[in-house]
């Protein structure tokens, strides 16, 4: 018998939290091949079209780093005891900060990574989505090889919780992607809007202990820092791969658990109003 479907005004709005979950983790698993697919086709290109290939994943962490060693080394910028040699400091900061920026970008650009075959072709979108934040998982793992490397020529010894790093990075990631599919679609329906989140998005860096320590001293920025989830986020990851230790292991579960609610909701938000989205990207 021939099956039959029925399409309704708002259909999707009308289907239950749970059950949008598991529609969507569905979709996934029954798209793994196309986004394995995906991922091997984009991850090689992107790199093909530039004459230094893969070497500019290299590159640019070396570069981001060198105006913050020289701020550090004329006293612009203070920051504190970080424990270990600066640059070192810097760099794996920068590095796990540059993997939660990767993560909302490349989740904030889900539909558009499609654009080309998206209305062309029935499939799972939440494929796309799955496929550009392994694509930024993947880039990371380039670079963070050179960061070991960084590490040992400053006589830092990564600490054996560094295997835990995989899972410490879940929350980090569930954070950036609920974030980006916000800015996915409110960059299609608002471009004003999405150019204020763009900005706010450049001056976060500035509000997490990243290019210094937590331990600062101005009252204001020490209440930012405690509220913000980044910092236990960010921190964690830094602190237990640099000295073997979780200082905050409360508010990392709190924030992580923040993390994934927020995704749970931005996921099916996501969901619900793609179709309007698609219509208004063509």
């Amino acid at each position: 018998m021939e099956k039959i479907t029925i399409y309704e005004p708002h259909q999707r709005a009308k289907i239950g939290w749970f059950k949008t979950w598991g529609i969507l983790i569905q979709n996934i698993i029954d798209s793994r091949e196309l986004i394995f697919q995906l991922f091997k086709r984009d991850f090689l290109m992107s790199h093909k079209k530039s004459f230094l290939g893969m070497t500019w994943l290299i590159l640019t962490p070396i570069m981001g780093i060198i105006s913050w060693v020289f701020m550090n080394a004329t006293g612009i910028l203070m920051p504190g005891d970080v424990g270990i040699p600066y640059p070192a400091y810097v760099l794996l900061s920068t590095s796990i900060y540059g993997l939660f920026m990767s993560f909302y970008s490349g989740a904030a650009g889900t539909l558009e990574a499609g654009r080309g075959f998206i209305n062309q072709v029935k499939f799972n979108h939440d494929a796309l989505l799955v496929k550009q934040l392994m694509q930024q998982l993947a880039n990371f793992l380039i670079s963070f090889i050179l960061t070991i490397i960084v590490l040992l020529v400053f006589g830092v010894i990564p600490s054996w919780m560094i295997i835990l790093f995989p899972i410490l990075i879940i929350p980090m990631m569930l954070l950036g992607a609920g974030m980006g599919l916000i800015s996915s679609v409110i960059s299609v329906v608002a471009p004003d809007i999405q150019k204020a989140i763009t900005f706010l998005m450049g001056l976060l860096m500035y509000v997490t202990p990243v290019i210094y320590s937590e331990n600062v001293t101005d009252p204001l920025l020490q209440t930012v820092i405690k509220y913000n989830p980044l910092t236990y986020l960010i921190g964690t990851v830094r602190d237990s791969m640099i000295y073997g230790r979780i200082e905050h292991f409360d508010r990392f579960m709190i924030s992580s658990l923040i993390s994934l609610l927020f995704f749970l909701v931005t996921w099916r938000l996501f969901f619900i109003s793609e179709e309007k989205v698609i219509e208004k990207m063509f």
